[in-house]
């Protein structure tokens, strides 16, 4: 009997419900880490766009950047929005005062963004850690050039 019971613990390899489980709880996973994502880069672009309704002298500088972070934002699923902001209002918490501070956030925020995206590719599928490679060598590619004077 205690036999029996050994071969069964085997047995869910094989079960097909196993196997439905199975992918729903990926599918849910990967919902999860698409949804936040698409958060992250959308919170990372309102910041670049604080940032040049604060300093619009740093448009040439951060607008290639504002831009690569929206269509990273579209890539995750989140809606698309306009390349220029028609009139943005700036938030006062949401960059600093001097540019200087402001860019040295905007890079910290990459860094963090970057750093939680390559912590998410154990968990992702193929295609998905993929594009979240992608995404956080290009955010962490945005850090480096915002800390280049």
């Amino acid at each position: 009997m205690a036999g029996a019971a050994l071969l069964t613990g085997c047995s869910d390899a094989e079960d097909p419900a196993s196997d439905g489980a199975r992918g729903a709880r990926s599918a849910s996973a990967t919902q999860r880490i698409k949804a936040r994502a698409a958060r992250d880069s959308g919170d990372l672009l309102d910041r670049y766009e604080a940032a040049l309704a604060a300093h619009p002298a740093l448009a040439a500088r951060l607008g290639p950047l504002r831009d690569e972070v929206a269509r990273h934002a579209k890539s995750f699923g989140a809606p698309a929005r306009p390349a220029a902001p028609a009139s943005p209002s700036p938030s006062p918490s949401a960059s600093p005062a001097s540019e200087k501070d402001t860019v040295s956030a905007l890079a910290k925020a990459e860094r963090e963004i970057a750093d939680r995206r390559a912590a998410a590719l154990v968990e992702a599928p193929a295609e998905l850690a993929r594009l979240l490679a992608s995404v956080a060598a290009a955010g962490a590619g945005h850090a480096y050039l915002l800390t280049e004077d």
